[in-house]
């Protein structure tokens, strides 16, 4: 009798490495909810100074990321891409704070969900790239969860909040679309200059000295680990798959972001809210499950070949 020692090598795929940078980075997303409701200053004062925290410890990885801190590397913001990431970004986290501060912590997830449709669309416009069929079908599940979701929280926030939230999941998309055009160009310093560009365009409307130690701490922690350490995880992921599967496994941000804010703050969300969460974790443990199991496949089939 013999045994069968097909073993998987233990090195991680370039594609499954971006899957858990990916999911890593939306579970650090999906506490801006918690952050946003402890903070006890205006929306203003919050996008300059959270930005300039993520802009300082984003300074951190930039040391050993991408080149370090060479010529080359901070050349990059002057590149067509780099720029473009420059605005997204700036905008992006500016439209981010104003609709937590303006419309419902559910609301904001729940149309941010739109994401790997927007990304979808720009993947295949802008790269040509073919979306798969697996994707297309999570991604029609994670629409009827959302749908599931406004039909009963619709006008739960102003219009002003929701209009904020869909200007930033349409920068968001680009943000993930844009390393894909020009890979070789770096992402860590266009998103730097945009921390400090959006503390100079901000701060002149908010007010510094409404903010006492608490505040400062919050706003700390919201831009180290909210903005540089999700940010730095997400680029990293996006890079190695597909747009709209990148954007698909972030989609489990509208159910954590809520989920921690009724958890640890008691806002409740409503039935609804839970149903259509259901649909769209099992959507996207479904697509990625069947990815990793067929890139398991595929490994075993590449090693029977070779033996």
């Amino acid at each position: 009798m013999s045994l069968n020692t097909d073993v998987r090598p233990l090195g991680l795929s370039e594609h499954e490495k971006g899957v858990i940078l990916v999911v890593a980075a939306t579970l650090a997303w999906s506490a801006s909810g918690i952050y946003s409701r402890m903070l006890s200053i205006d929306a203003w004062t919050t996008i300059a100074w959270r930005s300039l925290f993520g802009g300082l410890f984003l300074l951190i990885p930039s040391f050993f990321l991408e080149g370090g801190l060479s010529r080359k590397q901070w050349a990059s913001i002057f590149h067509p891409s780099g720029m473009a990431m420059i605005a997204c970004q700036t905008f992006c986290q500016a439209c981010f704070i104003g609709a937590l501060y303006t419309t419902s912590v559910a609301n904001v997830a729940v149309i941010y969900a739109t994401a790997p449709f927007i990304a979808a669309l720009l993947g295949w416009l802008l790269l040509r790239e073919r979306v798969a069929r697996r994707t297309m079908m999570a991604g029609g599940a994670c629409l009827l969860g959302v749908v599931i979701i406004v039909a009963s929280s619709i006008g739960g926030g102003t219009g002003l909040g929701d209009l904020l939230a869909l200007g930033m999941t349409a920068s968001f998309a680009l943000i993930i679309v844009i390393p894909r055009i020009s890979p070789g160009v770096p992402s860590l310093p266009p998103t730097i200059v945009s921390a400090f560009l959006t503390l100079a365009i901000f701060s002149p409307f908010g007010s510094v000295g409404s903010i006492d130690l608490y505040n400062w701490v919050v706003l700390a922690a919201f831009g180290a680990t909210n903005f540089s350490i999700a940010l730095v995880l997400f680029l990293a992921g996006a890079k190695r798959m597909p747009p709209a599967e990148a954007a698909l496994i972030g989609t489990m941000e509208i159910v954590l972001t809520p989920f921690w804010v009724w958890l640890f703050l008691s806002e409740r969300p409503p039935l609804a809210t839970v149903l259509g969460g259901v649909v769209i974790v099992a959507a996207v443990v479904w697509h990625t499950a069947a990815d990793f199991l067929r890139g398991r496949t595929e490994a075993r089939s590449r090693g029977k070949t070779a033996a």
